[in-house]
């Protein structure tokens, strides 16, 4: 049996500097070669724009979305960009609002609704995050979010 091709949207985020790499905007830009390195077939790759912390860090972030086909189900995904992350330095432990090199959310899947206690899909904080839904808006304006049934543009305009 062929597995099925998936849609994700995914919201990318550094405000760091990787070695070998450079600052965030050039983490971002160097992470669609790595989706692709990792088997993905990117499909779309958001304008990277900056944007405020959340949280006690001083930092300020370079955000993207990008837009990723695979046969992969939700909880392979995570583990696959779990590991991207890892690559360029990425530790789990610790603040959860600390700085970091990369961080890779998925936010939307072509298979609408996932839960787990370590996975909810659609991400539950992306409809109050500018940073994310305006990378997203700009590369996938008409995909729906299947709870609240708005597109990625609706949602993007109220929070502007």
């Amino acid at each position: 049996m062929k597995s099925r091709k998936q849609r994700y949207l995914i919201a990318l985020g550094s405000n760091m500097r990787v070695p070998g790499i450079g600052g965030p905007r050039r983490v971002l830009a160097k992470v669609a070669s790595e989706l692709e390195r990792s088997g993905l077939v990117v499909e779309s790759f958001s304008p990277v724009m900056r944007s405020r912390p959340i949280g006690p860090s001083q930092r300020e972030y370079a955000n993207g979305a990008a837009i990723v086909i695979s046969d992969k189900a939700p909880r392979e995904m995570l583990a696959l960009l779990k590991g991207i992350e890892g690559n360029f330095g990425r530790r789990t432990s610790g603040s959860p609002w600390r700085r970091r090199q990369l961080d890779l959310d998925i936010i939307l899947w072509s298979g609408g609704r996932w839960s787990t206690p370590d996975l909810a899909i659609p991400h539950p904080l992306f409809r109050e995050r500018s940073f994310v839904l305006q990378p997203a808006a700009a590369i996938a304006p008409g995909w729906r979010d299947p709870l609240t049934g708005l597109t990625l543009r609706q949602l993007a305009a109220r929070g502007s």
